[in-house]
């Protein structure tokens, strides 16, 4: 059980260095250490970006981050 929350964690902790790289648009995707960071959260990122309508807020803004951190928080909740 503990080893399911520290993972949850560091996955959460993943998510949060992809979301401080996504604001530094000019950094090189083909370091090693960020295409890892990216290939990591990008599939658990792509079905919840694709749910969410393409218009509006969702068009400007990825809340796709938020909404599975609010997902680990959750389950984290429901676990332990």
């Amino acid at each position: 059980m503990i080893l399911i929350y520290y993972a949850l964690l560091l996955f959460e902790l993943v998510l949060f260095a992809r979301i401080l790289l996504s604001w530094f648009p000019n950094i090189d995707r083909n370091n090693p250490l960020i295409k890892l960071v990216f290939d990591i959260t990008e599939p658990v990122l792509r079905p919840i970006r694709n749910a969410l309508p393409q218009t509006g807020v969702f068009a400007m803004i990825d809340l796709s981050p938020l909404l599975v951190i609010l997902g680990i928080n959750l389950l984290i909740g429901f676990i332990f």
